[in-house]
């Protein structure tokens, strides 16, 4: 028997997403944030309010990297949701992570998050505090390929629980995609 429980901000997996940018003087910034997805061949959107700085960056720069949050890390990628960054410009060095910029974008790339998104702004409305971004590049760290291929199991990235607030590991293959339904027709 099912049990209704309302209007909820939950779905599996909800991917916990880095948002790299930086600020007027050049200065990584980092934040944790939850609600998002691809939302076309080349676009992410992504659910993030115009009183952060990193939308302030975004808006200035025009760019942002997206990288998956990673069990290895759980801990500082909690840290960066936090604290604001108006309230503490060097969180990311304080929380012990290094910053590379994109080849691709004018947003930092976080040496120790092995996968990120690279972006570009197509749009954001502080309305709905939706922002949409072109994705420019992916790059990923050779310690997380398999074949020139991410590799979940070594990637590692974790999903947020909304429920139970908890972060959860991704990375158990269970069936293949485009295939294993054959087996019905």
């Amino acid at each position: 028997m099912r049990k209704n429980l309302g209007a909820k901000t939950a779905v599996y997996p909800m991917p916990v997403f880095m948002i790299g940018t930086y600020d007027a003087f050049g200065t990584a910034n980092l934040m944790n944030a939850a609600w998002g997805g691809i939302a076309e061949d080349k676009e992410i959107s992504i659910c993030v309010s115009d009183n952060h700085k990193t939308t302030r960056n975004i808006l200035m720069t025009g760019a942002f990297t997206v990288s998956m949050a990673t069990a290895d890390y759980v801990k500082e990628c909690d840290y960066l949701g936090l604290v604001s960054g108006d309230d503490v410009p060097n969180k990311v060095e304080k929380c012990g992570f290094h910053a590379t910029k994109s080849e691709f974008v004018n947003a930092p790339l976080i040496d120790e998050l092995p996968m990120a998104i690279e972006c570009e702004v197509i749009s954001y409305d502080s309305k709905t505090c939706r922002l949409h971004g072109r994705i420019v590049n992916i790059s990923a760290d050779e310690s997380v390929l398999t074949d020139g291929k991410i590799d979940p199991k070594k990637l590692r990235p974790i999903t947020y629980d909304s429920f139970n607030h908890h972060y959860l590991v991704l990375g158990e293959v269970v069936g293949n995609a485009f295939s294993d339904g054959k087996a019905i027709r």
